[in-house]
């Protein structure tokens, strides 16, 4: 089982090995902790003095994501399985989506202690069964940092005898220690979870409120100092709390509704259910089935309604709760599937459950299939080094469609830097400019650049000073193609061909252009 949620977590990175701008932070900060290391004469060299961002962010997680990165790259490159800048991105990726699983493999080892091995495997099951949390928990936004400490958390409260009423007090002490590194270091919505969670421990007697007042003062005082300390030399601040900043900005100057807003039941009605999928009824039938279900529910609901109460909403902001409704979904779809299959009751529970899982799976490689065609600028970039790839002297402009889509540094093959375990390409002298702000004559009266990769290609043809070399489609949409006959004919379709009545619509979003000669 924890293979299928291991082997689920590297499946989504190597289909989609591509990146977004919401993810180019950390990304870029691992690159530049892989390329440079930390040492103070080369910190001027690091993508963040040159694309710093509204708020400044923590180093923390890239810093260690890269330590934990360099020697498997090292050996990877040794055996032939890492040659190139893109195969790096894809080994940090993967390292970070292993963090991931062998947190939710833990969660599933305390369901199986407390629930049973077959809610357990109906856990796995669901888990695997979504699409945006296995889609993005290889990938680098600080929620999927923060991700891992938080499930420890709740290995730490939950892993216990299927009858206990209490966890240890020293499993209690640790959650609420990491729960307050997380809030402190990586997403200070954490402690919006915190907060409750501490609540009924208070209530439940599983520890005292000086106890709790005395772990988390000293895991805050620490994490503060480590925060502080590495942030402020990186970003040659000082004193610098990233994520204090951050609330200040986001949350005190109400910056963050400049992003938009959503009602107050957005995360209920919105962004939960796309989360959760099918789990949703599911984990509100194993609330209804067992009091220890209900118990685990409070704190991940109490969460939702506190983070509510803010304008600007995402779906990530509350990505820490869907492994305790996972929990409670699980609970709900093994009492389904154990019912005696001898009469209709028995056997509509079992068909519903299988349903849910097999629309579960539907919805996520539709999903998936989109996202494969959804990072034009990946696509794009990495043609481009393949095709010039003999030539020397290109420099090549970036545009804001393309830097956003998946045109990382790690995409910048033919020029420095690079690992030492990996080789330097033939032709290393290239130039990828990222220029912001530059306008189609501008572009032209550069001499200096040889290609574009650009959203528009008609004004720069027509001009004659450019011709196109290649135009690469990204994903605008679902048509349905459906056979004439009606829902009869659709009926008829084998199962295993259902999903082809869906059409991936596409159209070209990014052109890559040669000065002409």
């Amino acid at each position: 089982m924890d293979l299928l949620l291991l082997a689920t977590s590297w499946a989504h990175v190597l289909l989609a090995p591509y990146t977004k701008v919401e993810e180019s932070f950390n990304l870029h900060a691992t690159h530049d902790v892989l390329m440079y290391g930390v040492g103070r004469d080369n910190l001027y060299k690091f993508d963040h003095n040159v694309f710093p961002g509204a708020v400044p962010r923590t180093f923390i997680g890239s810093i260690l994501l890269a330590w934990l990165t360099s020697p498997i790259a090292c050996v990877a490159s040794q055996w032939g399985l890492l040659s190139t800048k893109l195969d790096l991105q894809i080994a940090v990726r993967l390292v970070l989506a292993t963090l991931n699983a062998a947190g939710f493999m833990l969660i599933r080892r305390a369901v199986c202690r407390r629930f049973g091995r077959p809610t357990g495997l109906m856990y796995v099951l669901l888990t695997c069964s979504q699409f945006h949390l296995p889609f993005w928990m290889g990938r680098t936004l600080p929620n999927m940092f923060a991700l891992f400490p938080v499930n420890l958390a709740f290995y730490a409260l939950y892993d216990r005898a299927p009858q206990s009423q209490y966890p240890t007090k020293r499993s209690v002490e640790v959650a609420f220690a990491l729960l307050t590194f997380t809030a402190v270091v990586f997403r200070s919505e954490v402690v919006l979870l915190l907060a409750p969670l501490a609540l009924q421990a208070l209530l439940l007697r599983h520890i005292s409120f000086m106890r709790l007042v005395r772990v988390g003062f000293l895991s805050g005082m620490l994490s503060i100092a480590l925060t502080v300390a590495i942030d402020s030399y990186i970003w040659n601040q000082w004193p610098l709390w990233p994520e204090l900043y951050g609330v200040y900005f986001n949350v005190y100057q109400g910056k963050s509704s400049e992003w938009g807003t959503s009602p107050v039941h957005a995360y209920f009605l919105a962004h939960l259910p796309k989360l959760l999928l099918g789990s949703l009824p599911l984990a509100v039938f194993g609330a209804v089935l067992d009091n220890r279900i209900r118990a685990l529910m409070h704190p991940p609901v109490l969460f939702i309604g506190l983070i509510s109460c803010l304008g600007h909403k995402e779906w990530r902001f509350i990505v820490y709760v869907v492994p305790l409704f996972n929990i409670a979904a699980a609970r709900g779809a093994w009492w389904m599937v154990s019912r005696r299959k001898g009469g209709l009751f028995g056997r509509m529970m079992f068909l519903a459950a299988m349903s849910i899982l097999a629309l579960n799976y539907a919805i996520t490689i539709v999903s998936m299939r989109a996202s494969m065609a959804n990072y034009p600028g990946g696509s794009a970039l990495a043609t481009f080094n393949d095709h010039f790839a003999d030539q020397h002297a290109v420099q090549v402009h970036i545009s804001n469609l393309a830097a956003q889509t998946g045109a990382s540094l790690f995409l910048q093959s033919h020029s420095p830097p690079y690992i030492p375990s990996m080789a330097a390409t033939a032709t290393n002298d290239w130039v990828y400019n990222k220029t912001e702000n530059l306008s189609p004559r501008d572009l032209t009266a550069s001499m200096p650049l040889t290609h574009l990769i650009t959203e528009s290609s008609v004004e720069f043809i027509r001009s004659g000073r450019w011709k196109l070399v290649d135009s690469v489609r990204g994903f605008s949409g679902w048509k349905w193609k459906l056979p004439r006959g009606g829902i009869a004919k659709v009926l008829e379709i084998p199962l295993h061909q259902w999903l082809s009545v869906l059409e991936m619509e596409t159209h070209d979003q990014l052109y890559i252009l040669e000065r002409a000669k």
